[in-house]
């Protein structure tokens, strides 16, 4: 006699609920996730100036070209040339894999001065609504933000909704580096928030687990990256339940990954729709990805995680009034992601979230969850704390002392 768990009758219930998720998502959302958005023009116009330009009277190389051909090209220019480079297209150069991480730095501030001007333009602009003026000082403030002294941008695109990766930490020098990869709605205008949802946002996550990273371990040389540099879905939308942008990022994500400098050991600490990404993008990374780490997870689009083909370590966590938990676990017809990250038949090392609050609260200064992170990051394997659930999620994980 088959159990009810595994008979046809409740397959057809799951399916039917999974469907049932997706017209609520619908009545309360609308279409408009749906959409795809119009080229993106700045980019697309930069990228075009740079086709067609020459060095010397050398072509300049392809914009998708491999990193390491790219890092060939920019080693074999003056200091002058590359800056030069830098300062006639900075919307490619602060955005192509391959560059030196100072030069991306420097050209990126060129291209958030342009777009800030734009912004202050539009501001004033009688031909945009009043929404659309009062989005142009939103953007505006938020390029400003972005030019305070001090802050690395890694990835600047203002086209659309727009792109961003901020770095925290000597990049080149580091030792362990960390990379955040954020959820739904991830955008430059949430690009960071202020109080109370600081630690909500990609730049106050990766600012609190570069903190917690630094107590963790002093001596040990960190770098984080908050990581906007993809298009997110919008909204608890039809884009949310589906893998489309999923699979667009994890190409970006692993271009990321494949041009970071030296080759210091990596952990992806992905949240919410981030894990998606990162579930889909495991397989292509490469070996020096030691951890990746999912938070609130909807589903990383397979059902157990040997299903990922990484070498890398997975580890999960949920907190305990995290609404991600009522999502179904399902994958029907291309919609939703797959099984719980946090059950134990998935597979992964699941850790404690202690006293994190919500869907968002993974990151905040002091709690069990961002502690946890940071030993990962670190390579303290020893001070990972386990769920209830998982007592034995640090098994077969020696410390590590060499980072």
């Amino acid at each position: 006699m088959t159990s009810f768990d595994s008979s046809p009758t409740l397959a057809a219930w799951r399916a039917l609920l999974a469907v049932a998720v997706v017209f609520v998502v619908l009545a309360t959302t609308g279409w408009t996730a749906v959409r795809h958005q119009s080229p993106d023009e700045p980019r697309a116009a930069a990228l075009t100036a740079w086709a067609r330009g020459r060095l010397a009277g050398h072509p300049l190389p392809d914009a998708d070209a491999p990193p390491h051909r790219v890092a060939r090209f920019f080693a074999a220019l003056t200091a002058e040339q590359r800056t030069a480079l830098a300062d006639r297209y900075p919307l490619v150069v602060g955005n192509l894999n391959g560059v030196p991480v100072t030069l991306r730095y420097h050209a990126n501030r060129r291209a958030l001065t342009e777009a800030r001007a734009v912004e202050g333009k539009r501001v004033h602009d009688v031909r945009l609504s009043p929404d659309g003026r009062a989005e142009a000082l939103r953007r505006m403030d938020r390029f400003r933000s972005m030019l305070a002294g001090g802050r690395h941008i890694l990835a600047f695109d203002p086209s659309g909704r727009g792109r961003a990766a901020e770095v925290f930490g000597d990049l080149d020098r580091a030792e362990r580096i960390s990379v955040v990869v954020p959820g739904v709605d991830t955008n430059l205008l949430t690009l960071e928030r202020s109080a109370p949802k600081v630690n909500a946002a990609p730049v106050g996550m990766a600012k609190s687990l570069y903190a917690a990273e630094r107590a963790a371990r002093p001596g040990t040389r960190t770098a984080v990256i908050a990581w906007a540099d993809y298009t997110a879905p919008a909204g608890i939308g039809v884009d949310a339940a589906l893998g489309n942008l999923a699979e667009r990022g994890a190409v970006r994500l692993k271009a990321l990954v494949d041009a970071l400098p030296g080759g210091s050991p990596v952990s992806l600490f992905c949240h919410s729709y981030g894990s998606v990404l990162c579930g889909v993008a495991a397989h292509e990374l490469p070996a020096r990805v030691s951890d990746i780490a999912v938070a609130g997870s909807p589903g990383m689009r397979v059902e157990r995680a040997a299903q990922l083909r990484t070498g890398a370590r997975v580890w999960a966590t949920r907190d305990h009034d995290d609404w991600i938990e009522d999502v179904p676990n399902l994958e029907f017809g291309g919609l939703g992601h797959g099984a719980d990250p946090v059950e134990p038949s998935f597979g992964a090392r699941v850790v404690a979230a202690g006293d994190a609050v919500g869907h968002s609260g993974y990151f905040e200064p002091g709690t069990e969850s961002l502690g946890n992170f940071a030993a990962i990051g670190v390579g303290a394997y020893d001070s990972v704390s386990c769920a209830a659930s998982d007592r034995a999620c640090r098994a077969g994980v020696a410390h590590d002392r060499a980072a």
